[in-house]
Order: C-alpha cells, then sequence, then structure tokens
C-alpha cells in the first residue's frame, strides 16, 4: 500500500509539474534596443534566475512601435514556459491609453503576470547648455518663451512622452516634442546639445548625468534617488501628480499552466535575495521590488488606470 501511495502520488507530481527540456534556453523578449534601462535590467536578472531554475537564459531584443511589437511576439508565443516578455509601464500602462483599439494585444488578457522586477525611476535632464540648475528656474525659462524649449523622447505616445506632457500641464508650460525612433537617438540628441531636455530610466540616464553631459532637474519616484541624493522628486518639487515613477516585470504568454507560472516565479524570487544583484540594482539606479504574480497583476491594473487619466489630460492619442 505505502508503494502504491508512492508511486501514485509520483504520478499526480509529474502531471502537473512543468516538464524543463534539459539544455533548452528560456528566452526573455525585450521590447526595446539593446543598452537601454529594461535591457540592462533583463540582463542583470537573467543570469542568476538562470541558475536558480537550472535551465538557461537568453535576453532577446525585439524593438518597435513603442515596445508593442515585442510584447505582441510575447503574447503569441507558445505559453510553455520558454519565451516570456520584459513588461513596462509603457507596455502594460501607457500604451494602451495612447494606442487605444491600434494596440495589437491586451495587457491583461494576453498575458500571465510571473512578477514585477524592478521600480525605475526616471529622471528629467536638460544639456548643460541650458541656463537652468535646477526645476524652478527651468519652469521660468519655459513660462518666459513658451515653444521654445524643446524635449526628446523615444516616440510619440511613448511613456516619456505621456510624462513630460502631464509635467507640461501641471506646471502651466508650453514644451516642443521631438519624437525619435527609439531611446538612443533621443539620448544623443540630447547630449549633443540637439535638443534641450529629456526624460529617461535612471539606469540608463545616469552614467551621461555623472559624466556632467546632462544636468539632472528631478526624479520620478516616491523618494529621491541614493544614486543621486541631490535630485528632489517631482513631489518636493509641488507636483505629487506625477506619481512614483515606472517599473519592469516578467510575464508569459496567457494560457501558460500556474506550475510552470509557480515554478518561474519561486525561482525569481530564490535569484532576487542574491546581494551582489540588489547591489547591481542599486547602482544603476533601479531598486528591486520581486513580489507575488496576483500582486504585479494588480499594479498593472493600477498602471493602466493612471495612464488613462493622463492621456487625457496631456491629450496624447496616436492617431
Amino acid at each position: 500500500m505505502q508503494r502504491r501511495d508512492f508511486c501514485l502520488s509520483t504520478l499526480a507530481a509529474s502531471m502537473t509539474a512543468p516538464a524543463w527540456a534539459q539544455g533548452k534556453p528560456i528566452r526573455i523578449i525585450v521590447p526595446y534596443a539593446p543598452g537601454g534601462s529594461a535591457d540592462i535590467t533583463a540582463r542583470m536578472i537573467s543570469e542568476d534566475w538562470g541558475k536558480a531554475l537550472g535551465q538557461p537564459m537568453i535576453v532577446e531584443n525585439r524593438a518597435g512601435a513603442g515596445g508593442n511589437a515585442g510584447v505582441d511576439a510575447v503574447a503569441k508565443s507558445k505559453p510553455d514556459g520558454y519565451t516570456l516578455g520584459m513588461a513596462t509601464m509603457s507596455t502594460h500602462g501607457a500604451n494602451s491609453a495612447v494606442y487605444g483599439n491600434k494596440l495589437k494585444y491586451d495587457p491583461i488578457k494576453d498575458f500571465a503576470p510571473i512578477t514585477n522586477v524592478a521600480a525605475t525611476p526616471s529622471v528629467f535632464a536638460v544639456n548643460p547648455k541650458i541656463a537652468a540648475n535646477n526645476m524652478q528656474q527651468f519652469i521660468a525659462l519655459a513660462q518666459a518663451n513658451p515653444n521654445k524649449y524643446s524635449f526628446a523622447t523615444p516616440g510619440t505616445g511613448s511613456l516619456g512622452h505621456a510624462n513630460v506632457e502631464y509635467f507640461a500641464a501641471l506646471a502651466n508650460i508650453r514644451l516642443l516634442h521631438v519624437p525619435y525612433k527609439g531611446a538612443g537617438a533621443a539620448m544623443n540628441d540630447a547630449l549633443a546639445g540637439q535638443v534641450d531636455a529629456i526624460t529617461d530610466n535612471l539606469p540608463s540616464a545616469l552614467p551621461h548625468i555623472k559624466a556632467g553631459r546632462l544636468r539632472a532637474l528631478a526624479v520620478l519616484s516616491d523618494k529621491r534617488s541614493p544614486a543621486l541624493p541631490d535630485v528632489p522628486t517631482y513631489g518636493e518639487l509641488g507636483f505629487p501628480q506625477m506619481g512614483n515613477g515606472g517599473w519592469f516585470g516578467i510575464v508569459a504568454p496567457a494560457g501558460t499552466p500556474p506550475s510552470v507560472i509557480t515554478k518561474l516565479n519561486k525561482a525569481i524570487l530564490q535569484a532576487m535575495k542574491n546581494p551582489e544583484l540588489i547591489k547591481k540594482l542599486d547602482e544603476s539606479g533601479a531598486i528591486a521590488i520581486p513580489g507575488t504574480p496576483a500582486e504585479f497583476a494588480t499594479q498593472i491594473q493600477q498602471a493602466i488606470d493612471r495612464y488613462q487619466r493622463i492621456a487625457k489630460i496631456a491629450k496624447i492619442q496616436i492617431d
């Protein structure tokens, strides 16, 4: 009887546990070009996560359409746990508001959340040629010269576009929007002084700020970043409506078995206890925020609701 019970329990476990093919890599699709904050974060976590899971992990960049192309590829992938995606406040928040019916995926129905990974403050920075050492001075310049000062974004309808337009509405200023095809091109022209300002995720902007190629005026976060302790938050500057910044998380295609989601979640939580990984994230300007799939699902819904409101206030809609 004991042997039969053991065999039955083993059979039941084998039927519910995910069947991982030894040596078969798990893809993490990053919906942006290499070198950006999402890419940096994915590469930071993939090695430790793969070790905890006992599976090799590879990061694949699939940029296009403000992150929509890569995320849509995740949504249409086989739900077996071997294709995952990096979800961001753009792909699973702002894009649903600004693209509307043109969005080819549903950020709720087409995905199975695994966990949020990192909170990523964004930073508003100006080229050093701009005669503003702080945000108050920049606002005064912009109010005196409507549409004179320009800001770069990765594209119309991007998270950066939505955030700056929302801030401009709150601060009663008018800035000239210059959209680019990707964050890299936007950053290059901000560094060159072709545009006056940029808002970008802190991990990718931080090296340029520390090198003096950009001057940081505000961070979008609930508290000051340890990486930029002298730069105030929007809340400190009198704009608490701006919120607390973005995040990067991991999703799987809808229909992925719950047992697979559980195993992936358990492994990444284990990986993110590594002090070295936490230190790397801190040094990049990000903050580790792993949690449960249910918690991440709630955060995604909150982002969608928030940017539905912001898109209306900032009057942003992709035609």
